[in-house]
């Protein structure tokens, strides 16, 4: 189910890239694809959109993404240097400008003690021309409120990063 505020999210996001010139990639795990198919069901997405990456598995992460396996093994795979790994694999597997990557725990299980369920990780990195930019990432812990409203939080939450990086995306880098 698509919440009327994240599909204008998804339009203004696509609008502001497609008037800078900025191609967009996504990594999802806890979302599977939720992010990519949220600005692809926009008519004209694929002005901005590069490509998606699902990558559930460690080992998804670790082709698709260039995610470091000693990475995934001292922090595990819910955490803020997977998440900006992610991001950064994103970039580099893609001919995009600006990606978004995300991994969490949607539940219901999965839980540990320090990673319960509605945790989540969001990364966004972007270049501009030959230059990295800023890498940016946020810690969200939604709460257990149900598989389905933590997918769709870190898709809003998500959007909302997507948006603060083409905001402050610098085209003259």
């Amino acid at each position: 189910m698509t919440t009327h505020s994240s599909e204008v999210l998804a339009k203004t996001v696509l609008n502001l890239a497609k008037d800078k010139g900025v191609r967009i990639a996504t990594a999802e795990s806890c979302t599977g694809g939720l992010i990519a198919a949220r600005l692809t069901d926009i008519p004209g997405s694929s002005a901005v959109i590069d490509r998606g990456f699902v990558t559930y598995s460690n080992e998804a992460k670790i082709e698709m993404l260039g995610v470091l396996t000693a990475v995934l093994l001292d922090h595990g795979a819910v955490s803020e240097p997977v998440s900006k790994a992610m991001a950064e694999g994103a970039l580099t597997s893609s001919m995009a400008d600006l990606s978004v990557a995300v991994t969490g725990i949607a539940g219901p299980g999965g839980e540990t003690d320090d990673k319960p369920v509605g945790l989540v990780h969001l990364a966004t990195a972007c270049r501009m021309g030959s230059h990295k930019g800023p890498l940016l990432h946020k810690e969200m812990r939604y709460g257990d409120i149900g598989r389905p409203g933590i997918r769709e939080a870190t898709v809003t939450t998500a959007l909302e990063m997507l948006m603060e990086q083409l905001n402050n995306y610098d085209l003259s880098a």
